[in-house]
């Protein structure tokens, strides 16, 4: 069963919210989020952990946006056959893949790309063409509406 935001007390609840806005940039960084909450450096980090455990945390870091940096994304799709799926593993696990999702639509394996340069598009996707023996797709952006995403507990 998956868990509610019920199911976390209210210090906890609070870590969560934080972690996701106001990460300090200090050599103890736990310590800072635990004090700020009421907790020990200790229940902090055993807390996390169990969530990273669980599959509820999926990663804890940086994300530095990517246009600031000067660098391309891209969303790109490819039809993986059924027999192949496989690869979808494969491509996600790409580092300049940063989302990946399977999906029921002839496109059925979507993505995201981060590249240096928008020229890269181009010969990056005919490596993957090559490499994989599939015809990919790119929808560059035309716009962008939004930033980031805080799941508030």
């Amino acid at each position: 069963m998956k868990p509610k935001k019920e199911d976390f007390e209210k210090p906890y609840r609070e870590l969560l919210n934080l972690i996701q806005e106001e990460f300090p940039l200090d050599p103890q960084p736990f310590k800072v989020l635990a004090e700020k909450v009421g907790l020990t450096e200790e229940e902090v980090l055993s807390f996390l952990k169990g969530l990273k455990e669980k599959g509820i945390l999926r990663h804890l870091g940086a994300s530095p946006d990517s246009h600031e940096l000067n660098h391309f994304t891209c969303l790109c799709a490819v039809e993986i056959p059924e027999d192949k799926l496989n690869l979808a593993h494969e491509i996600a696990d790409l580092p300049e893949v940063t989302h990946a999702y399977l999906r029921d639509h002839k496109l059925n394996f979507w993505f995201t790309l981060v590249l240096p340069k928008e020229n890269d598009l181009t010969p990056y996707l005919e490596k993957l063409s090559q490499t994989y023996g599939l015809k990919f797709y790119a929808f560059p952006a035309k716009k962008k509406f939004k930033v980031k995403a805080v799941f508030s507990l």
